[in-house]
């Protein structure tokens, strides 16, 4: 199977009119994203749906994986949300990769709000193709 970008991936496509638009930076063997939600991005009003949520940890572990060098996508992804994250306010999502064992690479993430809690945790099993 080969893995192509063309620009339009949801979370982190540039040229996705309605995606995510999401960057990153690496530090400290971690990958980071910041992403402030919006009304658009809300289940209830004022909190963000917890799909987005998933969505910005989901790919904080696979664009790591896949700027680490490694062909993978996600074969099994766990996600725990701990706590409402309310619209309008700055999430930072940092993932990392915690082992390789043969095909398998075993990610985790997490998500805090701007004053540290954690918001939401993962954990994701990324299969190389």
């Amino acid at each position: 199977m080969e893995l192509r970008d063309d620009g339009r991936c949801f979370a982190c496509g540039p040229l996705n009119p309605i995606g995510l638009k999401l960057q990153f930076a690496e530090k400290d063997g971690e990958y980071i994203t910041r992403f402030t939600p919006s009304q658009e991005h809300q289940g209830f009003v004022g909190i963000t749906h917890g799909g987005i949520i998933s969505t910005v940890l989901d790919e904080v572990m696979a664009r790591y994986v896949y700027v680490k060098g490694y062909r993978a996508v996600t074969a099994e992804i766990n996600i725990k949300l701990r706590k409402p994250a309310p619209t309008g306010k700055e999430l930072i999502v940092a993932g990392r990769i915690s082992s390789k064992k043969g095909r398998l690479l075993e990610c985790s993430a997490e998500a805090r709000n701007s004053w540290g809690d954690v918001i939401a945790v993962a954990k994701a099993r990324m299969l190389e193709v």
